[in-house]
């Protein structure tokens, strides 16, 4: 294996377990201090669900469950929703959008509350100021939790 790309890789471990180590918050209390760039972790219930990272955590993490964050920004919310009204195969012309999907009344209500279900989530996160690690964590944390929601496909 490439050595540089090992030395990243041999990285993961130890922020894997800090991440699961920490105490869960949640977006409606957030502590105040908190990493500005890394990944971070949303879990219900014991199961965790989705993996996301960012250069602006704390943001990040509001955009996720603001009632008024579209599918852009709610991105977790969004695949809970088209997963409760059984809109599962994206599409990319103007019927079944996302934005169209926005639109449509009974799409809109489970999405709504799917952001409020994501408020409630336990968030947990880790801080990786290197831009490759912290791809490479999401990622990694990803595969070895099995997280349902994450999706690594081109778009």
């Amino acid at each position: 294996m490439n050595e540089a790309f090992l030395k990243h890789i041999e990285a993961m471990e130890p922020s894997y377990r800090a991440l699961l180590d920490m105490s869960p918050a949640r977006a409606t209390v957030l502590p105040k201090e908190i990493p500005s760039r890394g990944i971070y972790l949303f879990s219900e219930r014991g199961e965790h669900l989705y993996v996301g990272r960012s250069n602006r955590i704390r943001k990040r993490l509001q955009e996720h469950c603001r009632p008024s964050s579209g599918h852009n920004s709610a991105t977790l919310a969004f695949r809970i929703a088209r997963e409760s009204t059984g809109q599962l195969v994206p599409t990319y012309v103007t019927k079944g959008s996302r934005a169209g999907l926005e639109r449509n009344p009974d799409f809109a209500e489970a999405f709504s509350a799917a952001k409020s279900r994501v408020r409630s989530m336990e968030i947990r996160y880790v801080e990786e100021l290197h831009p490759t690690r912290q791809a490479l964590l999401e990622m990694y944390v990803s595969l070895s939790l099995d997280t349902p929601y994450n999706d690594f496909d081109n778009h």
